[in-house]
């Protein structure tokens, strides 16, 4: 007995109507890169193992996806395991081989760079709602100017890639400087980031989790109590901010951290479908931000993980050479979005791509006919086909609501004698109406 035939866990088959809503996603979100003056790039699916490991955190590296030596390679790794059985990985994110991809063409770029890369990454990560092994990322990254205007410029670019799909979101916002002060205000300025990497825990395992967490990372006691103040910050951001500035008054990095927070809250002027707010607690674990973090949460549907991130990075690019090249960048989770605008039914009732026209089929010569008419109307911009198969004219007409095609075209031995098309909307109790092809082709694109 065969096999029943499966796909890997965390991974999906997306079918055609699964994929124009995807496709309306990714085309949205380009539309808004491109507008903003966003240039378009790609890189290979697999990097060298080591571009990857040591830029995501300790957890960030247990979920790459190694790749296995080859041949001769694999076999002396066998023989000798200290020079390890995998020396390439599928990318982990898209802005470390961004980071690579600069210093590798820094001489061919002009600074500041401004790039967009709509690509699936892969995480060896435990499948579950909202969270797969393999997904798309569309980002976004300024790279070259440490201007707090593009800041200000990707949460504009949130709010207008939202508004036109139609959906409410909170922009939430912090700043590493912040977290970096906190824990130099609390006696441990060395334990940033075992601080930083348990507080992002927060909303996952709660305030007890988190602390417990630090003090397995050799947070001192007094030190966790110094942060307790972090967890009862709420309010507008002007009302958390004048609390912030008296609390971490000592630390110079938290308070430029705050200027530029205030800059920002300052100059994103009037949004549309977003609301931009302070979290204190955002923290987001990638060891590579330094100063602004976003991330971005649906006020609609059930979803609580966030759809979108990113943050500043000030010298991402040293690690490969090319030191002070500060970066901004921002990623939207297609995945996530995907799921949110189906459970919210907001994506449009037809998208584009769809057959608009299906000619039936009543045999060879009048297929031979319809295969001129069919020319005429897909170079007026139609999406049309016939049916492949003369039979029963109800067959037709079914496959044709099952694909959700609004028209079908009739030409029988009569029409071809006259020179018409008889137009039948589907779903209406009619028999259709004789006319030209060329009002055929005005009905379908006004």
């Amino acid at each position: 007995m065969a096999t029943k035939p499966s796909i890997p866990k965390g991974t999906r088959d997306f079918g055609p109507q699964e994929m124009l809503r995807r496709k309306y996603i990714f085309n949205t979100i380009e539309r808004v890169f491109q507008k903003y003056g966003y240039l378009p790039l790609e890189t290979p699916a697999m990097e060298h193992l080591e571009t990857l490991t040591g830029k995501y955190g300790e957890e960030g590296d247990r979920l790459i996806f190694k790749v296995l030596k080859r041949g001769a390679e694999l076999e002396r790794a066998l023989e000798d395991r200290s020079k390890g059985f995998a020396d390439e990985a599928l990318r982990y994110d898209l802005t470390v081989p961004f980071a690579r991809y600069v210093v590798q063409h820094q001489n061919d770029l002009v600074f500041p760079f401004k790039r967009y890369q709509i690509q699936p990454v892969w995480r060896a990560d435990r499948p579950q709602k909202g969270r797969y092994r393999e997904f798309y990322q569309c980002d976004a990254d300024v790279i070259g100017s440490t201007s707090l205007l593009s800041e200000v410029e990707l949460v504009q670019l949130f709010d207008d890639v939202f508004t036109q799909l139609g959906l409410k979101v909170v922009v939430k916002v912090n700043d590493r400087k912040v977290l970096s002060g906190i824990a130099e205000v609390c006696g441990q300025p060395e334990k940033v980031v075992d601080i930083v990497t348990a507080i992002d825990k927060l909303d996952k395992i709660g305030r007890e989790k988190v602390e417990e967490e630090m003090r397995e990372k050799g947070v001192s006691e007094s030190a966790i109590k110094g942060i307790a103040p972090l967890f009862d910050l709420n309010g507008s951001w002007d009302d958390q901010r004048a609390k912030l500035e008296q609390w971490l008054a000592s630390s110079a990095v938290a308070q430029q951290g705050l200027k530029d927070l205030s800059f920002t809250f300052g100059a994103v002027g009037q949004l549309k479908s977003a609301v931009l707010e302070f979290d204190p607690t955002l923290a987001r674990g990638l060891d590579y931000y330094t100063g602004a973090i976003f991330e971005v949460k649906a006020s609609e549907g059930t979803l609580q993980s966030s759809i979108c991130g990113g943050g500043r990075y000030d010298d991402l690019t040293g690690v490969f050479g090319l030191k002070g090249m500060s970066g901004v960048g921002i990623s939207f989770g297609a995945d996530r979005i995907y799921d949110v605008l189906l459970e919210t039914n907001k994506f449009p009732a037809e998208l584009g791509g769809s057959t608009q026209l299906l000619f039936a089929n009543f045999g060879e010569a009048e297929a031979m006919h319809c295969l001129k008419l069919l020319r005429q109307v897909r170079e007026a911009g139609v999406a049309a086909e016939l049916y492949p198969d003369a039979t029963k004219l109800p067959k037709q007409f079914t496959y044709a609501e099952k694909k959700g095609i609004p028209y079908v075209a009739i030409v029988g031995e009569s029409e071809m004698q006259q020179g018409v098309v008889t137009l039948k909307r589907m779903g209406a109790n009619e028999k259709g109406t004789a006319m030209s092809v060329e009002a055929v082709i005005g009905i379908l694109t006004t």
